[in-house]
C-alpha cells in the first residue's frame, strides 16, 4: 500500500462536504470519509482503476476496490434503495476489472427526484481509517473525470481491534431490515461491531465477512429475510452477538442513528422542533404525562478480573458475592410492597437456581475466574431467552442481566454512584434494569423513555406502580438526545417530544395541571358508588395480582375485585403452591376487601406465562395451544387443589370462580362438575362460577355460555389478539392490537347481548376497562361492570358520572360502523361529556 491515489469525479454536479448530506449515517461519517455530489447528469463512472466489489440489488450503489486497497462506495441519491431498481440501469457487475472513467450505471434523474429523499450522492472511502483524504474539492461544480481528492496511505491501522481469543460463539439472525444489509445498515453493523473487542464475522451461504468492514458486509448481498450467522470470538463475544443481532433483526434500525462510543462525552444535540427527532414514537408502558429535562442513563461495563486463583478460592469469592446480593434482595423484599416486593422475591428465586449455580461452578472448575464463570453462566440463559422470539421471555432476560450485574459489582468491589438527577428528570436509557430504577432518586424522576424493553417488563410494572409515566421501544435515537434537553413524555400515547416550542410547552403544562386537578377531585369522591348521570348503576371493580395491591384498590374506590390473577402464586418458583398456601393468600385478599366480592380466576398459564414445573408440550404456536382452562384439565390435581382453596375462603360465597380461555360450553360444564363435587365434599354451597370471554368462539356463543354460567367477563387483551390475528406480546405489533377496533367491539356486543338474554352480569376486565375513552363505548354495548387497574378507578368513576345511557348507546353505535380503531378513538361525545372524557384520557 504505497503512493498517493487521486480519485476523479464519478458524477457531474455540485460537490459538497459529506457533512451537508441530509442523512446522519453519511453526514457523521459512520460509513467513512469523502464528499457528496448533487448530480446534474444521469451517469456514474469509475473514479479510478480497480475491481468492482459489489453492485447493489437495487442498482443504486457500486463499490470499487483500487489497487492500493482503498474501497470506495459510490451511492446514487439517498434512500434510493426503496426504488427497487426503478430508474437505474447497471452496466457492470461484481468481479469486473474497470478503468478510470468506465460507465458503471445510468439513472433517470426525474424518476429518482420523485422517489429519493435527496439526490445528494456520497462518494465515500469506506476504509478511510487507513487512508488520509487530502485536497478534497467542495463548494463548486465538478465535471466528470475532474480530480476530487487524493488518498494517502496511513502507515498503521489506527484503532484496530485486538484479536479475539477463546471459544467461538455463534447465533443465527434473520435479517429484519426492509432492504437487507445495503450501505446504511452495513455501516450500522460495522459501527456496532466496533464497540467490542471480540472478533466478529457474518456468514451466509458459505461466504464470510468481517463485521467491522462495511464493504465486506455489503459484499455479502444479504436480503431482507435472509438468515445470517454471527460469529464472535473474545471476552465480550456474547454481548457483541446480542448487539449485532439487535441491529440486523430490528426493521427500524435503518432509520436510526446508533450512538457512537464516545457519545457519553459528546452527545448529539437534540434537533430543533419539526426535525425527524422532534417526535419519537414507542409503546406505552405506564400511563401519565411528564415535562422535564432529559437525562441519559449510561452504565459503564463492570470490569471483570479474568485471572483465576485456585478453584476453591474462586468458589469462595463467588459465594461471598452471592450472599451479599441475596442479603440486599432480602432486605428490599422486607421493606417493599406490591410489585417491588414481588420482583425482589422473583430475583431471589432466580439467584437460588441450582442450574445457574451449577453452570458457574463448572466454569470455575475448568479454570475460569468467579466473574468470568458467573458471566458465562447467566449469559448462556440470557442468550437463550433473548433468542426465543417471545417478548415476555426476552423481558425476563432483563431480570437475569440485572442479577448478573449485581453479582459482578460485588465481585469487582465497584459501587454504583447515585445518578445526579435534576428536578423533573425524564430518564433516557437503552434499557433500565429493576435494580437501577430502584436506585434512582424517585422524588426527581418524572418519566422513563427507554430505547428497548417491553410493556410487560418488570421495569414497566414498577413504573406503573410508582406512578411514573414510561414509554418503551422508542429505538436507539432516544440516546442521541442531549442531556438537559426539554422533553414532553406522554405515557398514554407512547410518545416523546423533543425540544417543544413555547406553545407546545404551554399546552402540555395546562394538560398536566388539569390532570392533577381532576385527579384530586376524582380521588375525593372515589368511594361513592359507580353511577351514571341518569342513575344507571355501573359497578367499578379492581384487577388485582397480589395481596399488597388490595388496600390501594379499596382506597381508590374499588367496589370489589373483578379479576384476581392467581399466577402471582405460581410463577417464578420451583413447585406449585399447595392448597394451604393458596387459602392463606386468597383469604388475606378477601379480608382486605372488607366483604366486597372477590372474583378469582383459576390458573391462567401457557403461551406467554410458562412455569418450569408444568412441562407443557412443545407447541409451534403456544397462544393457540395448551393454556388457560386447558392446563387445568391437563393437571386435574392442581386444578382441584386451587378450587378447594377458593371454596374454603370465608365468608362463604365472597370468593367466586372464573375460568380463563373458555371456548365451549363443554369446558364450562366439566369445570362446574368438578367444583360441585368438591363443594359437596367440603360441605359448602357452590359459589357463582363465570367464564372469561377471550376467544371469538366464546363471544359469538355467549348466549349458550350465559345459559349455564353465572356471569361473563370479557378479556379484551386476548380477545383483540385472536380477533385481529396479532400477537399482543410482539413489540412490533403491540401498538396495533387495539381493543377499540370495530371487529373487537362487535364481539363485545355479541357477548353482552348473550348475557343480557339470560339476565347475567357482563363485565370487562381487560385493559380496555381502564381506558377512560373506552368506558362510554363499552357501556353503550351493554357492559354493566368494569374491572380496572386500581390506579385508574377514581378517574374512571368520575368520568362515568358525566355519562348518560343515551350518550353511550349513540357513540357505541357509531363505533361499530367505523373502519379502524383510530377512527373509533376520534369519535366525540356530547360537549359536556366530551370535555370530561377527553381531558381525563
Amino acid at each position: 500500500m504505497t503512493g498517493v491515489l487521486t480519485l476523479v469525479a464519478p458524477l457531474a454536479g455540485w460537490a459538497a462536504p459529506l457533512s451537508e448530506t441530509p442523512d446522519p449515517v453519511f453526514a457523521e461519517k459512520m460509513l467513512g470519509d469523502g464528499i457528496a455530489i448533487d448530480p446534474s447528469l444521469g451517469e456514474l463512472r469509475a473514479p479510478c482503476d480497480g475491481v468492482i466489489v459489489s453492485v447493489a440489488d437495487a442498482k443504486h450503489a457500486v463499490t470499487i476496490r483500487a489497487g492500493c486497497g482503498a474501497e470506495i462506495l459510490l451511492h446514487v441519491g439517498l434512500e434510493t434503495v426503496k426504488c427497487c431498481g426503478e430508474g437505474f440501469e447497471a452496466l457492470t457487475e461484481a468481479g469486473r476489472q474497470v478503468r478510470t472513467g468506465d460507465l458503471l450505471l445510468r439513472f433517470d434523474l426525474e424518476t429518482l427526484a420523485r422517489s429519493a429523499t435527496s439526490l445528494m450522492s456520497p462518494v465515500v472511502v469506506i476504509n478511510s481509517h487507513v487512508f488520509a483524504i487530502e485536497d478534497a474539492v467542495t463548494g463548486r461544480e465538478v465535471a466528470l473525470g475532474e480530480p476530487i481528492f487524493a488518498l494517502r496511505p496511513i502507515t498503521a491501522e489506527a484503532g484496530a481491534a485486538p484479536p479475539g481469543s477463546g471459544e467461538a460463539l455463534r447465533r443465527k439472525v434473520r435479517v429484519g431490515l426492509e432492504h437487507g444489509l445495503h450501505a446504511r445498515p452495513a455501516a450500522l453493523v460495522a459501527q456496532a461491531a466496533g464497540k467490542f473487542a471480540a472478533e466478529l464475522a457474518l456468514e451466509i451461504g458459505g461466504r464470510r465477512a468481517n463485521a467491522r468492514s462495511p464493504v465486506a458486509v455489503l459484499a455479502l448481498a444479504v436480503r431482507a429475510g435472509d438468515e445470517v450467522e454471527v460469529v464472535a470470538v473474545g471476552n465480550d463475544a456474547a454481548a457483541a452477538l446480542a448487539a449485532l443481532a439487535d441491529v440486523m433483526a430490528d426493521g427500524q434500525v435503518v432509520a436510526a442513528v446508533m450512538p457512537a462510543p464516545e457519545s457519553a462525552a459528546r452527545p448529539t444535540p437534540a434537533p430543533p422542533a419539526g426535525s425527524p427527532l422532534a417526535l419519537l414514537g414507542g409503546v406505552p408502558a405506564a400511563p401519565g404525562l411528564a415535562i422535564g429535562a432529559a437525562v441519559r442513563l449510561i452504565e459503564p461495563e463492570v470490569v471483570i478480573r479474568v485471572e483465576a486463583e485456585t478453584p476453591d478460592a474462586e468458589r469462595a469469592r463467588l459465594a461471598t458475592a452471592l450472599s451479599a446480593v441475596k442479603a440486599a434482595l432480602a432486605g428490599r423484599a422486607a421493606v417493599e410492597v406490591g410489585q417491588g416486593r414481588e420482583i425482589a422475591e422473583a430475583h431471589l428465586a432466580f439467584l437460588a437456581d441450582p442450574e445457574l449455580q451449577g453452570d458457574a461452578d463448572a466454569a470455575i472448575a475448568s479454570g475460569a475466574s468467579a466473574g468470568t464463570a458467573w458471566r458465562r453462566a447467566v449469559g448462556g440463559y440470557v442468550d437463550q431467552l433473548s433468542a426465543s422470539g417471545d417478548t415476555r421471555m426476552m423481558e425476563r432476560a432483563a431480570d437475569l442481566t440485572d442479577l448478573q450485574r449485581q453479582v459482578l459489582l460485588q465481585l469487582s468491589g465497584e459501587t454504583t454512584a447515585p445518578v445526579a438527577l435534576p428536578d423533573n428528570a425524564v430518564v433516557l436509557a437503552d434499557d433500565i434494569l429493576p435494580s437501577q430504577l430502584m436506585e434512582l432518586d424517585q422524588g426527581r424522576v418524572v418519566g422513563l423513555a427507554i430505547s428497548r424493553g417491553g410493556p410487560t417488563s418488570h421495569v414497566a410494572i414498577l413504573a406503573a406502580a410508582m406512578s411514573i409515566p414510561a414509554v418503551v421501544a422508542l429505538g436507539p435515537r432516544v440516546l442521541s438526545i442531549e442531556d438537559g434537553a426539554l422533553v414532553i413524555l406522554d405515557g398514554d400515547e407512547g410518545r416523546l417530544q423533543v425540544a417543544p416550542n413555547p406553545a407546545e410547552i404551554a399546552a402540555a403544562q395546562t394538560r398536566l395541571f388539569e390532570r392533577r386537578q381532576r385527579r384530586a377531585r376524582a380521588q375525593a369522591s372515589a368511594r361513592e358508588p359507580g353511577r351514571m348521570a341518569d342513575g344507571t348503576r355501573i359497578e367499578v371493580f379492581a384487577n388485582l395480582g397480589a395481596v399488597a395491591e388490595t388496600a390501594a384498590a379499596v382506597e381508590n374506590g374499588a367496589e370489589g375485585c373483578g379479576l384476581l390473577r392467581t399466577e402471582f402464586l405460581f410463577m417464578d418458583r420451583a413447585a406449585a403452591p399447595d392448597e394451604a398456601e393458596q387459602v392463606t393468600a386468597y383469604q388475606a385478599i378477601a379480608t382486605a376487601l372488607e366483604g366486597r366480592p372477590l372474583v378469582v380466576r383459576t390458573l391462567d398459564i401457557g403461551s406467554d406465562k410458562p412455569v418450569s414445573y408444568l412441562p407443557l408440550p412443545a407447541q409451534d404456536n403456544p397462544a393457540l395451544g395448551v393454556r388457560g382452562v386447558r392446563v387445568s384439565f391437563a393437571w386435574p390435581d392442581l386444578f382441584r387443589a386451587q378450587l378447594r382453596a377458593i371454596l374454603r375462603v370465608q365468608p362463604a360465597g365472597q370468593a367466586q370462580i372464573m375460568l380463563p380461555m373458555v371456548a365451549s360450553l363443554a369446558e364450562l360444564r366439566a369445570a362446574r362438575s368438578i367444583a360441585a363435587d368438591l363443594a359437596a365434599e367440603l360441605g359448602v354451597a357452590l359459589p357463582p362460577i363465570g367464564v372469561m370471554v377471550e376467544t371469538p368462539a366464546a363471544a359469538v356463543t355467549a348466549d349458550l355460555l350465559a345459559a349455564e354460567a353465572d356471569f361473563l367477563s370479557i378479556g379484551t387483551n386476548d380477545l383483540a389478539q385472536y380477533a385481529l390475528a396479532m400477537d399482543r406480546t410482539s413489540a412490533a405489533l403491540a401498538a396495533q392490537v387495539d381493543a377499540l377496533h370495530p371487529a373487537v367491539l362487535r364481539l363485545v356486543r355479541e357477548a353482552a347481548a348473550g348475557s343480557a338474554h339470560h339476565g347475567r352480569t357482563v363485565a370487562v376486565c381487560g385493559s380496555l376497562a381502564s381506558e377512560i375513552a373506552g368506558a362510554p363505548i363499552l357501556i353503550g354495548l351493554g357492559v354493566t361492570e368494569l374491572s380496572a387497574a386500581p390506579a385508574a378507578i377514581p378517574d374512571l368513576k368520575a368520568a362515568i358520572r358525566d355519562l348518560t345511557m343515551d350518550q353511550c348507546r349513540d357513540i357505541a353505535a357509531r363505533a361499530l360502523v367505523c373502519s379502524s380503531a383510530a377512527e373509533v378513538r376520534a369519535l366525540q361525545l356530547g360537549p359536556a361529556a366530551a370535555a370530561r372524557m377527553g381531558a381525563t384520557s
